[in-house]
Order: structure tokens, then C-alpha cells, then sequence
């Protein structure tokens, strides 16, 4: 069983047994229909925990393969009402100690899916899967902290007199919608700036007229991802050796995910042209009423004139004047200096530790471990930043 054989050669007794492997069972175990339809109900929505792409990641993404899944279910009816991807402590970081760790889909939020209608239960479940799998703790990474899955599982942590911790936190942009889109860019970048946008605008429809597409069907959306991988690899990415199509088993994933979600439209590929030329492109993925700006490409010979800032602009006037849609979440790292003064919504995203079992020793060594983890991980980003100076 995945994960288990990890837990097992750390704490044999408790990941022995019938009640652990039904407790941690492969993501592919989950019936798709029972996680379509959770996902329809989920309390907190996160376009990375859509079976589609969740279930592509886990299959072929670089690093990410071979996922778990705690599941919840009602008692009576069986029905899935929460799920959570996760990997052992020791997969995640080599930390030889009995947790689970949130799956990583790629995307930048890992927020579990938990049915509006019986949150406490959800969450009560899930936590008491984690321990019967052998866990005496469940790390949620990029978490919403005041989201509505993370407050359900904190009503069930202080009724239990447990308490959360959280790691690591940053605060990222995300975009109202609700807004209309002129005045919302008109009051997040002021006339000035949107002047000079205006004037690199005009320059370049000196390389044809400028047009924002949107693909969404199957049959669109794939030739507009090639040309998305294509922009994405052609940049800094591409130099640095990140790029999604310079590795197989990332390009595998994502020509699997975004056809299978547009089936459903819960994917779209925006892509601004100058003439027949594509200048950025970027993928867009969709949740219920929130949408989640994956990644973007751009051709840097077209750098003068800004192209990942003008599609974002014809992003946010897309999306909001979309009635389908309430807030889109950037995705982005902190400070990120492109979205953060287009899209002024912000919110707290955050790697929390949630203990098990009360008074557990184990936990105290977790903590400890992870957060020598997090220092050791921002003094590395302290000396790349230092050297690239």
C-alpha cells in the first residue's frame, strides 16, 4: 500500500493491519463519481483537488506520482464528504517520522475538499483516518488559513483540545470579481500607469491587431495549450529548466488535465496575439464560483510592451465580467511583482501542523523537524538570492 510501507518500517504497530490499509488507500481507489459530486459540494473550492487534475498529477507528474487518499464518509449513506491527497512525512522530506502530508497537485493550494453539508463530520473523519493509518500528525500545506476547510478543522481540534501550528505563511493576491473590471484596474493601477499600458498596447498592434482568445471546448483548448508550452519554454523557465514540456512526465500530466477538465468546463486557456503571433498565454483553471490563475507564458522578444500585464488585464476584465465567477485566486508567491498591483484582494495562505493524539511527544519531534526544515530551506533561498545579486 502506498505510504504505508513508510510508516510501517517507523512505527510497525500502528501502521499493521486491516484498519490502516482501509484508512490510506491509493488516490485511484476514490470512485470518480463520488469525488466529481464532492467536489460539486465542497465547502472551500480548489481547482487543484479536481479529480482531473489531481488524478493526472498523481499519475505523471515529475515528483508527484503515486498519491494517497484519506477519505471520508457518511455513516449512513457511504457517501464521500471529504477527501484529502496526501503522502507520508518521509516521501515529502525524508523526515523518518509517523505523519501525512498534504499532496502537492502542482498548484499552490492544498485545501482539502469538505461537503458544506456535514463539515464537522468531514473533518472529524479525516482526522480519524489519518490515525488509524499509523499518523500521529497531518501537515496541510499551502492552506488556506482562514478558509472555510481550514476553520472546520480547527472546530474539531478544540473540541478534541488539540491545536493547530501554523509553519510557514504568506499573504497573496487574489482578484473580487464581483467588481466591475474598468474601475477595478482603474483603482488598482491609477490613470497614469494605465496610460502607459495604453501606449505599449498601441505599439504593439504595430505587429498586427492585438486579440484576447479564450478556449474552452475540448477541441480549442488543446492546439492553445501547445501554444501555451510552447510561450512558457521559450522564456526563463524554459533557461532554467522548469518549463512544463521539458519534462515528460509534467507534459504528460498537463495534456492530460486541462482536456479532461474542459470537458467539464472547469478549464480555459487565455492567449493574447499580436496578428498571428502569440505574445502570453496562460491557463485558468475554475472551482465552483472562484477561478485559479495556474501559470502564464509569455515570448520575451515582445517584452518592451509588457505582455503578461496586458493579458492579465483582459484576464481580470474577463473574469469579472463573468457572472459564474466571484474571485479568482493568483496562485502567485508573496510580493509577486507582476499580480500584486493588478489584482489588490490578498489573503493568508499557510503550512499548518495538526496534532493527532493530545500530549504526544512525537509530535513535539515533527514540529521540530519541520521547522528546521523551513529555516534550513530559507537560508538556501537567502544565499541564491545573495549570489544571483
Amino acid at each position: 500500500m502506498v505510504d504505508i510501507a513508510h510508516q510501517a518500517a517507523i512505527n510497525p504497530a500502528a501502521a499493521r493491519g486491516a484498519a490502516a490499509a482501509r484508512a490510506l488507500v491509493p488516490l485511484t481507489a476514490i470512485e470518480a463519481g463520488q469525488w466529481r459530486a464532492l467536489a460539486q459540494r465542497a465547502i472551500e473550492p480548489n481547482g487543484y483537488y479536481l479529480p482531473g487534475w489531481e488524478l493526472a498529477v498523481s499519475a505523471a507528474a515529475r515528483g508527484r506520482t503515486d498519491a494517497s487518499a484519506l477519505g471520508a464518509f457518511d455513516g449512513s449513506s457511504a457517501r464521500l464528504i471529504g477527501l484529502m491527497p496526501v503522502i507520508s512525512l518521509w516521501r515529502a522530506w525524508k523526515i523518518p517520522l509517523p505523519a501525512l502530508v498534504s499532496a502537492h497537485p502542482y498548484g499552490t493550494l492544498c485545501s482539502p475538499l469538505i461537503d458544506r453539508a456535514a463539515p464537522i463530520e468531514a473533518a472529524t473523519r479525516l482526522l480519524q483516518q489519518a490515525r488509524e493509518a499509523g499518523a500521529h500528525a497531518l501537515v496541510l500545506n499551502d492552506v488556506a488559513l482562514d478558509g472555510a476547510a481550514m476553520n472546520s478543522f480547527s472546530q474539531v481540534l478544540d473540541r478534541d483540545g488539540l491545536k493547530p501550528r501554523v509553519l510557514s505563511s504568506y499573504i497573496r493576491a487574489s482578484l473580487d470579481a464581483m467588481q466591475d473590471g474598468e474601475t477595478l484596474l482603474h483603482e488598482a493601477l491609477g490613470a497614469k500607469k494605465l496610460k502607459e499600458l495604453r501606449r505599449q498596447r498601441h505599439r504593439l498592434e504595430e505587429h498586427g491587431p492585438v486579440a484576447f482568445e479564450v478556449a474552452r471546448k475540448p477541441d480549442e483548448i488543446r492546439p492553445a495549450l501547445e501554444t501555451f508550452l510552447r510561450l512558457e519554454a521559450s522564456g526563463w523557465k524554459g533557461k532554467r529548466g522548469t518549463a512544463l514540456i521539458q519534462h515528460a512526465g509534467d507534459a504528460t500530466f498537463i495534456r492530460r488535465a486541462v482536456p479532461t477538465l474542459a470537458e467539464t468546463a472547469q478549464c480555459e486557456i487565455v492567449t493574447l496575439r499580436a496578428g498571428a503571433a502569440p505574445v502570453a498565454a496562460g491557463i485558468v483553471l475554475r472551482h465552483q464560483d472562484r477561478a485559479f490563475f495556474f501559470k502564464l507564458g509569455v515570448d520575451e522578444r515582445f517584452a518592451r510592451y509588457s505582455p503578461g500585464v496586458q493579458l492579465t488585464l483582459d484576464l481580470t476584465r474577463h473574469l469579472c465580467a463573468d457572472p459564474s465567477i466571484a474571485s479568482a485566486d493568483s496562485t502567485a508567491s508573496a510580493d509577486h511583482p507582476m499580480i500584486n498591483p493588478i489584482w489588490r484582494g490578498r489573503f493568508a495562505i499557510g503550512d499548518v501542523l495538526i496534532p493527532l493524539r493530545r500530549n504526544d511527544p512525537t509530535v513535539t519531534l515533527i514540529r521540530a523537524a519541520l521547522v528546521g526544515l523551513n529555516v534550513a530551506h530559507e537560508t538556501a533561498r537567502c544565499v541564491v538570492h545573495l549570489i544571483r545579486r
